[in-house]
């Protein structure tokens, strides 16, 4: 099985390479099912509803999301009704939405699918390691194929979480810095790993946003608004080829596409 993971989805900017590229590599690498973090993709900053049925519309089979999931208003309502939007799994009980679940491919093959945050450098939530590992167990009843959106700060916590997962996940995926690692590999269990998948957005930019305005904030330390930047987009990620039979990864390859408007 062919799976496309795209990194961090960043405003209209991320959304429009999405829009033309996606069919080109689903046409290059055979893709049976694709997954994209999209919460940036509004504005840079939280996900609508408008925004997620755009991406749908242009070939995303799935969102992921991390700790700016609830940064626009109709998320509440939205991820309730809307199956094909993860929120990662470490927030309380009793958090809207959901952080895991097996989706089907376009010819029928179960994949589960875990979003969950870190807690290094980051908001204290529910231990990402224990929430992922009950996650595991129950999605394989259903399939052995198992995709993990890690939205991380930490090196150290993604690579840790890689290795604690080895052999019981298909690919550990790290989202979050916006900056794509070239430490993509094959662990030694069959699972394929990648600390970071990068950016899909304007890389003239310091993680998405306008240089200026950040330049600004760390001269002054004055707050100042951070408007998305919009030159040098490129769409990032990950293709990860997965035995249907024993979930194990043959190969992960970066992806980094130049968007030319």
């Amino acid at each position: 099985m062919k799976i496309l993971f795209i990194g961090d989805i960043v405003g209209s900017p991320g959304r429009e390479a999405i829009n033309k590229l996606l069919p080109l590599l689903k046409e290059e690498h055979a893709l049976d099912f694709v997954i994209a973090n999209a919460e940036n993709a509004s504005g840079g900053s939280g996900i609508t509803h408008k925004v997620a049925e755009e991406l749908f519309s242009s070939g995303v089979d799935l969102l992921t999301s991390g700790d700016h999931i609830w940064k626009k208003r109709d998320i509440f309502e939205l991820i309730n009704q809307e199956e094909r939007i993860l929120r990662p799994i470490n927030y309380p009980t009793g958090s809207p939405g959901r952080g895991s679940a097996v989706f089907k491919s376009r010819d029928g093959k179960k994949i589960g699918v875990i979003n969950v945050n870190g807690r290094v450098f980051m908001e204290a939530l529910d231990c990402p390691f224990k929430s992922v590992s009950v996650a595991v167990e129950a999605l394989r009843k259903e399939t052995k194929i198992i995709i993990v959106d890690i939205h991380a700060e930490a090196t150290s916590e993604k690579v840790a979480l890689g290795w604690y997962l080895d052999g019981k996940a298909s690919a550990v995926l790290g989202t979050h810095t916006h900056i794509q690692t070239a430490d993509e590999r094959i662990l030694p269990q069959g699972t394929a790993y990648l600390t970071d998948a990068g950016m899909t957005g304007p890389y003239d930019s310091v993680i998405g946003r306008c240089v200026e305005n950040v330049l600004e904030r760390f001269l002054t330390s004055i707050p100042v608004k951070f408007e998305v930047a919009s030159e040098n987009i490129k769409l990032c990620g990950a293709v990860l080829d997965i035995d249907d039979k024993t979930g194990r990864a043959h190969s992960i390859i970066r992806v980094q596409k130049d968007f030319i408007k």
